[in-house]
């Protein structure tokens, strides 16, 4: 039963954030939001939707291991999975705002993190609001910035979506909303059911196998892309996905209710692994080719994923 709690999970996450993608999306276009801004905000809030309800629903079960290692291998996930997979299939590239802004940001973000869970025995509801403080102000400088000027606006953000009827949008949100929250339910079930069967703690099977079941819809949004050729495809895009999960999944989640910190591989192992993936792109992004993630870089990228797997759960 944990392996199909797991999989109806991971189905209902899938289908629920791609529903309240689109409909978030299509609302914005009502509200008369520019694609800009859908693009920086609604989307990359969206698409953290998923490790949002799982956190959220690991917490509230008492199951912190899962709410934290969810978050930090669906980071890893997001940098060697996803792009090492879509590096595969087509280069990336690297903006100069990668360097400016998004790589600086999140950097900062995980460093954040690590000190708030090295300093205490939990990640409490200031620091929750912290974040999300942190995240708003960040938001509000990007919608500044953007205004008047040309940027990558992701995939996601459909222009056939502002055709959408009320009604249709409406169902969408309630599709999405129902998949996500059942969605998530089943999947810390599942995940924790399995882990005590396993003899493994709730740790290992969060950071990788739901780790990997949150990121699915990121991971098949940009290798989609990367078979049609998109040419918005940037590194900027993923690694907003990152940002987001830390400060708005922990955010939040920490804000319902404190988030303590019980293993200790947490603090010495899994955050210095995500740290040091995220580290591993600065250098990357001069090694020749230039500004571009080829594909021998995702081999190296895909490479210390399997790694990591192979680390944490043997």
């Amino acid at each position: 039963m944990s392996i199909l709690y797991l999989f109806i999970g991971f189905t209902l996450l899938v289908v629920g954030g791609e529903f309240l993608v689109r409909s978030s999306v299509a609302l914005s276009f009502k509200l008369n939001i520019s694609r800009m801004v859908i693009g920086l905000t609604v989307v990359s809030f969206a698409t953290s939707a998923p490790e949002l309800l799982v956190s959220v629903q690991a917490a509230l079960n008492e199951s912190p291991e899962i709410a934290i290692g969810n978050v930090i291998g669906s980071n890893i996930a997001n940098i060697g999975l996803v792009m090492g997979i879509t590096a595969i299939i087509a280069p990336l590239l690297i903006d100069r705002d990668f360097f400016r802004l998004n790589w600086p940001v999140m950097m900062f973000f995980s460093g954040l993190l690590y000190y708030f869970m090295f300093t205490g025995a939990e990640i409490n509801r200031v620091e929750g609001i912290l974040f999300l403080v942190l995240l708003a102000a960040y938001l509000y400088y990007l919608i500044k910035r953007s205004r008047g000027t040309k940027g990558n606006v992701p995939a996601e953000v459909d222009e056939k979506l502002q055709e959408v009827s009320n009604f249709k949008v409406g169902i969408w949100l309630i599709i999405g909303g129902l998949g996500l929250y059942f969605g998530s339910e089943l999947l810390v079930k599942g995940a924790v059911d399995l882990a005590e069967k396993m003899g493994v703690s709730n740790r290992v099977i969060a950071i990788t196998m739901i780790a990997v079941g949150t990121s699915i819809p990121e991971l098949a949004a940009s290798v989609i892309s990367a078979f049609k050729g998109e040419k918005a495809l940037s590194l900027g895009n993923l690694i907003g996905s990152n940002i987001f999960n830390i400060a708005a999944v922990l955010g939040i989640t920490a804000t319902i209710l404190p988030i303590p910190i019980n293993s200790t591989e947490i603090l010495s192992q899994d955050m210095v692994l995500m740290i040091g993936i995220a580290t591993v792109l600065l250098p990357l992004g001069f090694i020749a080719p230039k500004m571009s993630l080829s594909r021998y870089k995702g081999f190296l990228l895909f490479a210390f994923y399997m790694s990591f797997i192979y680390i944490v759960a043997f």
